[in-house]
């Protein structure tokens, strides 16, 4: 198995590509032959000639018969996987938890289907974590996204026509986005208030300059695979209590609170949103999985009677294609090289890596999850 397939995104929305030329040289070099559906790379920046300097052969839409294996970003079509020859790996963002159907189609054409979302958080597969490298991309432009759309400067500036106070962004949720997002706005001069579930990120918070909002809810901590573990609504109430004020006061809200496989929770009601000050804007990265904001909308930029701008990007990091592409890229060319032997792909399902990222194998679903 050795014959790659780097299909083009039908989704609208992706501008990200899964391989780039680079990757294209590395994995030529570890006996794969790289075949690029024509166009795939033009939205990233990398066109056909620089695959095919690269190595790579141009193909069609119809190559994906003949593949071994198909990387792509986002989840296929039904009719694309019922194209691929029987024992072919597909390897993607599958969003296997609301994707059952898609991923029922994938078991009965014979297909391994990998998702690159159940990749486990451990230190040897940290170089193929998805999610991990886009959200932090996201985090990034959350905040520019952000400052582009206030009417107003983010740092303090000092001037003879007097001086102008630093904006306050509030983070919620201090995940590898947040993080990154407090990091951001520090950068351009705000302060930065940041909120978490798990006590245990306050240091980070503080490492970077932020304040953390303590809030009392009693019993929290994270999963092994070190995400939030879910609130209960007791809990929920007492967070919004607690936010309140800070939301009041502050000119930017990000929101990154996700679970993993649930719909998003909802942190920031509309009585809160209609406290806030005219002119403010909040960023709901969770708007794709039900969102964190009461009124937010998925793709939409929503502005309530209040004069507050929610913003409900569901991908921030397709702002920046091409770093978003390089660093998507160099997820699947290490999840490729640690299963590649000899010049060839070879799927060990004792592996911890693949036997929880590959859902479909030999024609049966894997996980009980996604039956």
């Amino acid at each position: 198995m050795k014959t790659l397939f780097v299909t083009s995104e039908r989704d609208p929305r992706e501008t990200r590509v899964a391989v780039i030329p680079s990757d294209v040289q590395k994995l030529s070099k570890i006996g794969w032959s790289v075949n690029v559906e024509s166009g795939a790379g033009i939205k990233a920046g990398f066109p056909d000639e620089d695959y095919a300097a690269a190595g790579a052969s141009i193909v069609g839409a119809d190559f994906a018969k003949e593949a071994d294996f198909v990387a792509a970003v986002r989840k296929p079509a039904p009719e694309f996987v019922k194209s691929l020859k029987r024992g072919a790996f597909y390897l993607s963002l599958l969003d296997p938890f609301n994707e059952k159907e898609l991923i029922k189609t994938f078991a009965e054409a014979g297909v391994t289907a990998a998702s690159f979302e159940m990749i486990p958080r451990s230190t040897i597969a940290q170089k193929m974590d998805v999610l991990s490298s886009q959200s932090n991309l996201a985090g990034y432009v959350s905040v520019l996204k952000a400052a582009n759309t206030l009417k107003k400067i983010l740092p303090m500036m000092m001037t003879p026509a007097g001086t102008i106070s630093p904006l306050k962004f509030f983070v919620v949720g201090v995940g590898v986005a947040g993080l990154q997002a407090i990091a951001t706005a520090k950068r351009l001069g705000a302060r930065v208030d940041a909120f978490d579930t798990r006590p245990v990120v306050e240091e980070q918070v503080k490492s970077l300059g932020a304040k953390f909002v303590k809030i009392d809810l009693g019993e929290t901590g994270q999963t092994a695979q070190g995400y939030a573990k879910e609130l209960t609504p007791e809990q929920i109430e007492m967070q919004r209590r607690g936010m309140a004020k800070v939301c009041a006061q502050s000119d930017v809200i990000i929101t990154t609170a996700k679970l993993f496989g649930r719909k998003a929770p909802r942190i920031i009601t509309a009585e809160m949103v209609a406290g806030m000050k005219p002119g403010s804007v909040i960023v709901d990265m969770a708007v794709e999985s039900g969102g964190n904001v009461e009124g937010s909308k998925p793709d939409e930029t929503v502005i309530t009677p209040n004069g507050v701008t929610i913003i409900g990007d569901t991908c921030l990091e397709a702002s920046v294609p091409s770093t978003a592409s390089q660093m998507y890229s160099s997820n699947v060319f290490n999840y490729i090289a640690h299963f590649s032997a000899d010049g060839e792909f070879k799927p060990n399902f004792e592996d911890q890596i693949m036997k929880m990222s590959a859902i479909t194998h030999d024609g049966k679903i894997s996980d009980e999850r996604f039956m």
